[in-house]
């Protein structure tokens, strides 16, 4: 049996996608949150990077599916075992079977947060996310403040627009 030959595209020299940028956010969001997760997934695909979220319904499909209307790439990082949870937007469904604890995942992979506003599960991605030192827009979401010191480093932006322009700003190393 002879060996299986095919053409040759050398060594990758560069990024083969742009930024990761996460978007979190809750499963049952409002219809203003909704419109808003897929104006950021939009600008996200229109700036050329990439989006990885949570991969399922809610502010994650929202995002996903304004991100593919603008030719951008979805990552989402399923809770459970099947690749079929994943919204109908998802391009890349990564199967984990760890529950909340993708919530490390997607906050790792990202290279900044935008958070959409949610709940409990996105407070704990901020958190996350904070302590990793991956940079966090947010955009009607939570404020994290602490009696006695200093508050939380989240840039919070007005617009879905602004929101993406801030982070990233802020993956290229910029304030936001």
């Amino acid at each position: 049996m002879g060996a299986i030959t095919g053409p040759t595209i050398g060594p990758i020299t560069g990024p083969i996608i742009g930024p990761i940028i996460g978007i979190i956010g809750g499963a049952r969001p409002t219809k203003k949150e909704i419109a808003t997760a897929e104006a950021v997934g939009r600008a996200v695909g229109c700036a050329g990077a990439a989006l990885v979220c949570g991969g399922l319904g809610g502010v994650m499909e929202a995002a996903c599916r304004g991100a593919k209307s603008a030719g951008g790439l979805t990552i989402g990082i399923l809770p459970g075992a099947d690749r079929r949870e994943a919204n109908p937007y998802v391009d890349i469904p990564i199967v984990t079977g760890m529950r909340c604890a993708r919530n490390i995942i997607i906050t790792r992979t990202a290279q900044a947060v935008i958070a959409v506003g949610g709940s409990y599960g996105t407070l704990s991605e901020v958190a996350f996310s904070l302590s990793f030192g991956t940079p966090v827009v947010g955009l009607g979401t939570w404020r994290v403040e602490r009696e006695g010191h200093p508050p939380a480093p989240i840039v919070y932006a007005d617009t879905p627009e602004d929101a993406v322009e801030r982070a990233l700003a802020l993956v290229r190393g910029g304030r936001g």
